[in-house]
């Protein structure tokens, strides 16, 4: 027998691409190839194999790129910006200013698969998503053509042996070996955790434990062991049993114990941040409000007042504000406190806590319109703190031009700081009432509702377009403040009301005008300081209002000039006669 030849390089190739082409193609009824398997030529001999069932006729794919979303991190929630979300209303569109995740596409190793483009409308009233699905093509020949295995697409949790599974698990199985419980482990080792960013759900830690808070578990008494959990806003009360002799000693009523841990930036990292009191309010007995200048460290006491004991600054409500990046780093993190006096008659004690996410924005300052405002969008607002300078505006543009924002409980001094943004085109009124004792005067109530009345800090100039840049000042609109109050000899004026107009005309084209604002005006309107009355409070109404006026001029329909002919001859146009 002689030597074996090798069979040609190009014939092999052909062969290989043959059984390719003969994979991608129809396959006999019954047969399933195996996923990108290919099947050999008839020429080539096939080692036996054992016989398997039959799986049945193809199912149809189950990718769907359309339900695929990316950026849907909060559940039954609309993420900002993510136009896939489903929760998302047209109301949420009108407040984006692009799309997150313009593109949503399945696995690139297909050869063909199905992209789904998203796209805003602003042109809209109000603004619309724009949602098509195209066909990409991919060009390399080692692609999937289909894929039909459903558990192929994701992870599954491995089946744990209980008493209802255990003799199946034998049977697949040849048996446990008898090694030491330390030893076995019937599951996957867990993943150690992703110590370059929070995800949705994950535990905040602390430098040592985690953030805790009290909330209700099986009844109304308050469980001190609740962790707070990244990107889940909660809103609890709880019922907690005490005894008042013994309210100094009980760590959970003391206000060290909700401003002293410090978060982590990150999990597992030594970077920390440290919780910062941003407002403490005290209540009396009677319920009346007070809001503590000194954020510093109070500790509860029992104090003897006449025949009755009353145990002062105890924690009422906690009000954690976290401040986060999309890169999942904690950076801020706020608290507000309210403390209480509390005697025998206000036993149990009912605990209010609550923690929400803000999200830093890192990007330029979003637009209200290109180029004029469009409706619903917040007017761009901000301050220029020395001639010469530009613009100042915030990352967050509903923070640049706010208003007071009414509760169901109408009380100032609880939503101190909670402010409502101005929205082009919305016409907005909103107050609360404000309880003040006998002792109090009127200079310190006049600074007071000024603050709330305007906010931490009131803008100096509004954008005329929702695109106006900042370094452009001189087209700024300056906001005059106005200051109207009876002339009443010997009477302290307190400001009760501010009226912000915002004047706008339509601008441009007649078939497509934009709104530009040309006049703002800020009217403080004070009155009389009233006398008290026959009891120990009296209460003053403060309210804000906020109005459009369109001051567009009518349209006139005008006829374009005729051009004029301005022809001339070359210089050399009667040579050689001339």
């Amino acid at each position: 027998m002689g030597p074996r030849r090798l069979p040609p390089l190009l014939p092999v190739l052909l062969a290989c691409w043959a059984s390719v082409s003969a994979q991608a193609g129809a396959t006999p009824a019954g047969t399933t190839p195996a996923l990108n398997s290919v099947e050999p030529t008839p020429t080539t001999p096939r080692p036996a194999l054992p016989a398997r069932p039959s799986s049945g006729p193809r199912p149809t794919p189950v990718t769907d790129v359309a339900a695929l979303c990316v950026c849907d991190l909060s559940p039954a929630q609309c993420d900002v910006n993510c136009c896939c979300d489903p929760d998302c209303s047209s109301v949420d569109f009108s407040v984006f200013s692009d799309c997150s995740v313009p593109v949503v596409t399945g696995d690139s190793q297909f050869c063909s698969q199905k992209a789904a483009i998203y796209s805003l409308n602003f042109t809209a009233n109000p603004p619309q998503r724009v949602f098509k699905i195209v066909d990409q093509i991919n060009p390399s020949i080692f692609c999937i053509h289909i894929t039909n295995y459903k558990p192929a697409l994701s992870f599954l949790n491995p089946e744990e042996p209980d008493e209802n599974n255990f003799d199946k698990f034998m049977k697949t199985f040849d048996g446990f070996s008898s090694k030491a419980a330390s030893d076995v482990s019937l599951t996957k080792e867990p993943d150690p955790p992703d110590t370059t960013k929070y995800e949705y759900g994950a535990l905040l830690q602390t430098s040592h434990s985690f953030l805790r808070f009290p909330s209700p578990l099986t009844s109304s008494l308050c469980t001190d062991n609740n962790p707070a959990a990244f990107l889940v806003n909660q809103a609890v009360k709880c019922t907690r049993r005490m005894d008042l002799e013994q309210c100094e000693e009980m760590e959970a009523l003391s206000m060290a114990r909700y401003s002293s841990p410090e978060i982590l930036r990150v999990p597992n990292s030594e970077t920390k941040v440290p919780i910062t009191v941003q407002s403490i309010v005290v209540q009396s007995l009677n319920k009346t409000l007070t809001r503590l200048e000194d954020t510093g460290i109070l500790e509860q006491a029992l104090v003897q007042a006449g025949t009755v004991k009353i145990c002062t600054n105890v924690v009422l409500e906690v009000k954690y504000s976290l401040t986060y990046t999309d890169a999942g780093e904690i950076t801020k993190a706020d608290l507000s406190l309210l403390l209480g006096t509390v005697s025998h008659a206000g036993l149990p004690l009912q605990q209010k806590f609550e923690i929400r996410f803000i999200q830093q924005n890192t990007k330029p300052v979003p637009l209200s319109g290109n180029p004029g405002y469009v409706v619903g969008l917040p007017l761009a607002a901000g301050f220029r703190p020395h001639k010469g300078s530009g613009i100042i505006q915030t990352t967050n543009r509903y923070g640049q031009l706010t208003v007071l924002r009414s509760t169901a409980e109408q009380d100032c001094l609880a939503i101190e700081g909670i402010r409502t943004p101005v929205l082009f085109g919305y016409n907005m009124q909103s107050g609360c009432k404000l309880r003040l004792t006998r002792a109090v005067t009127c200079p310190l109530v006049v600074e007071k509702v000024k603050s709330l009345l305007k906010g931490q800090g009131f803008p100096d100039y509004v954008a005329p377009f929702g695109n106006s840049q900042a370094r452009d000042v001189q087209d700024w609109v300056p906001v005059h403040v106005v200051t109207q109050a009876p002339y009443v000899k010997g009477s302290c004026q307190l400001p009760v009301a501010l009226a912000i107009d915002v004047k706008w005309t339509k601008y441009g084209s007649l078939l497509n005008p934009q709104a530009k604002i040309v006049g703002v005006t800020a009217s403080l309107l004070s009155s009389s300081f009233p006398e008290a009355d026959s009891g120990s409070e009296r209460t003053i109404l403060i309210s804000t209002t906020v109005t459009f006026v369109d001051v567009s001029a009518p349209a006139e329909a005008g006829f374009r000039a005729r051009p004029s002919i301005n022809a001339r001859l070359p210089f050399n146009f009667f040579f050689p006669f001339v």
